[in-house]
């Protein structure tokens, strides 16, 4: 090897980043059940640092704090699955916006308007009309709202690009401020500043248990959107538009069409979202009403790899580590940032893992000793 070949291999980088070859899915799979055990193993070393407890006893409180005590209310349990529904339902909202490359980050203000309409609709409307049309009524204006609160951001990119993270994100602060100016000016009890209860319009209780309706109505939004997706025409446009625009133009897809049907549907599955927790559960309405179940929905979509299926698994684990964590911290006095750390750990760990599914390091060998 001459002088010169030599001197060009050692100026190479120690080491580059290349695209890996698609993996086998359950080898992808692995990786990703390799980086949840992980960061699960982290934030247990973590909590047995702060706590001064046992690690075994961490996770057995964090399963009381989710699930309850074995044999004991299922309460709890009912609450998981509730929590789970909503947050999955948010998630699955975004998705079809993401999969088009439309960055929907307004879940969020789009969930508190369409619960903003139902709590309108019950507050004047609930004594004036039957309960199954006052239901119908509360319902539809609902999907209405978010539908058009989606739309709204849908329009502008398409007739002018404008920038629809910084359009969506700035539409749910416009959205919890004329919340909080409803909640205010309709006060219940009056001078509270807040819609604490409102006593008709209430969703139909299935079984005796408050949170079932919601979870079934989530568990057919999953099944239309897991079809909606994957084999109608629609969701082929999606994934054109989402790969390139100017292939989607090509071949005779109508890009704006699509762009503003997908966030109306987007929209209004929030505005579905937003019922849910207003006329289903709480009965009540604040700019806390969704609690940032928004925007954490937009990690749980990325986890899932804009998967519904693969989402309800993602969404159980965020609610579980949640709500468990959340008892970790008030059985040992933790600060209550403990549970977004905890979150936090096992969504980095995750999206991490990523890197190492999509692409892989090489180093550079340098053979020694050898002559040209």
């Amino acid at each position: 090897m001459n002088k010169s070949a030599v001197k060009k291999q050692h100026r190479e980088p120690l080491f580059h980043i290349a695209k890996r070859d698609d993996l086998v899915w359950w080898k992808a799979w692995l990786i990703r059940l390799a980086a949840i055990l992980l960061a699960m193993l982290l934030v247990g070393v973590i909590s047995v640092i702060l706590t001064k407890g046992n690690f075994f006893e961490t996770y057995q409180i964090m399963f009381i704090g989710a699930f309850g005590r074995l044999g004991s209310s299922t309460r709890l349990l009912w609450k998981f699955f509730q929590k789970t529904a909503i947050l999955l339902c948010l998630a699955l909202a975004v998705t079809p916006a993401f999969k088009m490359r439309f960055w929907n980050c307004g879940a969020e203000g789009q969930a508190l308007i369409g619960g903003l309409a139902a709590a309108f609709v019950m507050m004047k409307l609930g004594d004036q009309l039957p309960y199954p049309v006052l239901i119908l009524i509360i319902v539809v204006a609902s999907i209405l709202a978010g539908a058009v609160w989606g739309t709204i951001p849908a329009l502008f990119k398409a007739a002018y690009k404008t920038n629809e993270t910084l359009f969506t994100l700035m539409m749910n602060y416009i959205a919890m401020q004329l919340v909080s100016y409803y909640a205010y000016v309709n006060a219940i009890p009056a001078g509270s500043g807040q819609i604490q209860s409102i006593s008709t319009g209430h969703l139909p209780v299935i079984g005796n248990q408050p949170y079932l309706l919601n979870i079934l109505v989530v568990a057919v939004i999953t099944a239309f959107m897991l079809i909606y997706l994957k084999y109608s025409k629609h969701g082929y446009e999606i994934s054109v538009v989402g790969e390139s625009q100017n292939t989607a133009r090509y071949i005779g897809i109508n890009v704006k069409k699509v762009i503003i049907r997908t966030m109306m549907i987007s929209g209004a599955i929030c505005g579905v979202a937003g019922c849910l927790l207003v006329a289903g559960t709480d009965h009540s309405i604040n700019a806390n009403t969704v609690g940032g179940q928004g925007f954490t929905a937009i990690m749980v979509s990325w986890l899932g790899q804009f998967h519904p299926l693969i989402m309800v698994i993602m969404s159980a684990l965020i609610v579980f580590l949640n709500s468990g964590a959340a008892k970790v911290a008030d059985s040992y006095f933790l600060n209550s940032s403990y549970a977004d750390i905890v979150v936090g750990i096992v969504i980095l760990f995750v999206v991490g893992c990523e890197f190492f599914i999509r692409y892989t390091v090489k180093y550079r060998h340098l053979q020694r000793g050898k002559s040209a």
